[in-house]
């Protein structure tokens, strides 16, 4: 075990060259897909639009005939679903709706508004060429395009392309089994009465849960264990037991009641548990027999920090996803930050667009007990390892919260 401070990025890249992504897959309902990784590739079975159909509502023609400034004559209609039955005689059109099929041998739809109509016939009062107003079959999706990659994570458009091609099943990874627990004699649960004020309430089991959630992962919630050696030895060896990966929070520190070391050292192994970052300093992560361990300070902000920054990466490599790689923006400060040499600085942040500027500034205490520092803001600030305190004016890069925080 290491017991050096590690940069975020070799922390990163030591958690990186270990992951071995799962294979296991099942077949889900689309209805149910939002959000798991596709296990293989997807391609179109068919086009799409399956058929030449209008853009809008109007009149579908022959551009040839409609330009000559002669009455053509209304033989019929086309709805979406109904469409005009046979070929469309000389010098005729047919009414047609926003969806409908093509009539054999139009090549144009002209708006209504571009029409001057009589009981039974229309005046085109616009020129039109051939392909106004149509769209084309297969404009949208050829058959056997490749439309998903494999490791690509569903999103509800994603789940919406799948179902314009027809397909309500989709091979998917199956989830990342993830146990968490919180740990500490001074944690209560809410709902229940602080005994005294030196108790406060177990907000990160809550808070970690609901943002794996949000990485569709399957959360085994282990509730909260007290600080004692034997009762955390029998909840890590359930952990390793039924999860791929376990997660606490709390006792990964240098106090005389932060067990949770020396408990691993006995079941598995830590490889690192310092990282150059603030909030998240104390952070280990090892293996549990076949599990991965990921121990959180119990700070909540830093806990917060940590599986976003942190384990959220690594989680998406176990579950085969093509790991994005964060979003970034370089903002003026709008005013001082504090930050000394030494670690890197996710400071919670907010930016804003004014005066063709973008923005940011620090919002509440820096504090890594302070949840409502997260809370009320909508990105990190990313101070890098080495950079000192930051003027008014400077750039700093920014990072906007992802779906995991918002």
């Amino acid at each position: 075990m290491s017991d050096k401070w590690l940069p975020v990025s070799a922390a990163l890249a030591a958690m990186q060259s270990q992951i071995t992504p799962l294979t296991a897959t099942e077949s889900v309902d689309l209805t149910v897909a939002l959000d798991r990784v596709l296990a293989a590739p997807v391609y179109a079975p068919i086009d799409v639009p399956g058929f030449d159909n209008s853009a809008m509502d109007g009149y579908a023609v022959r551009a040839a005939e409609a330009n000559t400034g002669e009455p053509l004559s209304v033989v019929g209609s086309a709805y979406a679903g109904h469409p005009f039955d046979g070929k469309l005689p000389k010098a005729s059109c047919v009414r047609i709706m926003t969806g409908a099929q093509m009539p054999a041998d139009a090549d144009a739809v002209i708006m209504q508004e571009q029409v001057k109509r009589t009981d039974a016939a229309i005046v085109c009062q616009a020129t039109v060429q051939a392909g106004d107003n149509v769209r084309l079959r297969g404009s949208d999706i050829h058959q056997d395009a490749m439309l998903l990659t494999a490791g690509q994570r569903l999103t509800a458009t994603h789940v919406g392309l799948l179902a314009s091609i027809g397909i309500a099943k989709v091979e998917v990874i199956r989830k990342v089994k993830v146990a968490l627990f919180s740990n500490g004699d001074e944690l209560v649960q809410p709902g229940e009465a602080l005994p005294s004020s030196s108790h406060l309430y177990d907000s990160n089991r809550f808070v970690l849960s609901a943002m794996l959630q949000r990485l569709a992962v399957e959360v085994i919630d282990l509730g909260h264990i007290a600080d004692d050696p034997e009762a955390l030895e029998a909840v890590f060896q359930q952990a390793m037991r039924s999860a791929d990966v376990v997660i606490s929070s709390a006792g990964v520190s240098v106090g005389d009641a932060d067990f949770t070391k020396d408990v691993m050292a006995k079941l598995g192994h830590i490889e690192f548990w310092k990282i150059a970052m603030k909030p998240g300093k104390p952070f280990a992560f090892g293996q549990l027999g076949s599990s991965w361990f990921c121990g959180l300070p119990g700070n909540p902000v830093a806990a917060v920090v940590t599986m976003d920054q942190i384990v959220q990466p690594m989680l998406r490599q176990l579950a085969g996803e093509q790991v994005p790689v964060p979003t970034t923006f370089t903002a003026e400060a709008a005013c001082t930050i504090k930050k000394r040499p030494g670690r890197t600085d996710f400071q919670r942040g907010f930016f804003e667009q004014k005066d063709a500027k973008l923005l940011v500034r620090p919002i509440g205490s820096q504090s890594s007990a302070v949840l409502t520092s997260v809370a009320q803001a909508n990105c990190f600030i990313i101070l890098e390892q080495d950079r000192d305190t930051v003027a008014t004016g400077e750039t700093v890069t920014l990072q906007p919260f992802d779906a995991l925080l918002t």
